[in-house]
């Protein structure tokens, strides 16, 4: 009895020691040290709104590293996401309370960034089935879709992500290949649509390729606001990535399908569309707003009459000659 009773105590208070051992890496805030408002830090290594995702490998595995560690290691994980969370809570908080209105209060906020997978894909039925990885749509919080009631914002209902300079992390580099090249991840901000408004509070899922063009890792900071003064646009050029789609015979027909799928384009991004079974990658050159063809950074092509036209290419390009210096 007694063994079983200090091996009871022993695992009732382990979590407890974990809790008293962590606690003090938690940094307190005491009045000595309160003298001036802080400010936000525009180290991003040591800014309250970075996410190191090292931390969280390897997993931590009972058996493998004992008891004590392993609780060590989870609470250590969770410490970090939670502080991460907390950050973005209070930001957001001091927001609303500063806002001039209702509508300002609701219409952004900053959120941590994971990328979407097929477990948000809606049934099949609904327009954006099979296209979560091919389209803009991204998954918000339900304060978005308050915002467009009280707003009264009409369709294209469009949101821009942006990253946020100091707070979210240095960019991701992309492997070089044929669907990543030196501007795949140099966007600093992206348009897209709602898939749903069905996220927690202070996050925000994404297509891959927005995730990608704009350098995140998942629990990346960013900022989202709606989108209502975005041009229509009246042109765009595209650059595929292989020559394989334009030698499909209907590719033009192709095009306007898949294109119904984005809500809006930004210019400078790598975009996917899907047609039997193979995934293209297109990047948007150029892209002109109507009715006097001005070149914008973003545009909606929803609803809209938009003249779309390929360029040559990129496998079809000659590549650059490296000027070696001269003897």
């Amino acid at each position: 009895r007694s063994l079983n009773r200090a091996t009871m105590k022993q695992i009732l208070f382990s979590p407890l020691a974990v809790l008293l051992l962590t606690a003090s890496t938690i940094p307190l805030t005491t009045s000595s040290t309160t003298t001036a408002t802080p400010s936000i830090t525009t180290s991003t290594a040591t800014s309250r709104f970075h996410f190191d995702p090292t931390t969280q490998y390897p997993t931590p595995r009972l058996f493998r590293d004992g008891f004590l560690p392993f609780l060590t290691k989870k609470w250590s994980h969770a410490q970090s996401i939670a502080l991460l969370e907390q950050a973005v809570e209070d930001h957001n908080a001091e927001y609303v309370a500063t806002s001039s209105n209702g509508v300002d209060a609701i219409s952004y906020r900053r959120c941590i960034a994971l990328p979407l997978d097929e477990r948000f894909d809606p049934p099949m039925g609904v327009f954006s089935h099979g296209h979560v990885d091919t389209g803009d749509k991204m998954s918000l919080p339900r304060n978005f879709w308050d915002s467009i009631m009280q707003s009264k914002a009409e369709v294209p209902w469009l949101f821009e992500v942006s990253r946020v300079d100091g707070i979210t992390s240095s960019r991701v580099t992309l492997p070089h290949d044929e669907h990543h090249h030196a501007s795949s991840s140099t966007l600093s901000r992206a348009v897209g649509g709602a898939l749903d408004f069905r996220s927690p509070n202070n996050y925000v899922f994404l297509p891959q390729w927005m995730f990608k063009g704009l350098g995140l890792r998942p629990r990346d900071v960013v900022d989202i606001k709606l989108m209502t003064k975005t041009p229509p646009g009246s042109a765009v050029r595209l650059r595929p990535h292989t020559s394989a789609f334009v030698n499909i015979g209907n590719h033009q027909a192709v095009l306007e399908t898949e294109l119904k799928h984005y809500s809006a384009l930004t210019l400078g991004s790598t975009i996917p569309f899907d047609y039997r079974g193979e995934r293209y990658y297109f990047d948007v050159v150029d892209l002109r707003s109507a009715p006097r063809g001005e070149r914008v950074p973003m545009a909606k092509v929803q609803d809209c009459d938009i003249a779309a036209e390929f360029v040559r290419a990129k496998d079809q390009l000659k590549p650059k000659k490296k000027k070696g210096n001269k003897k």
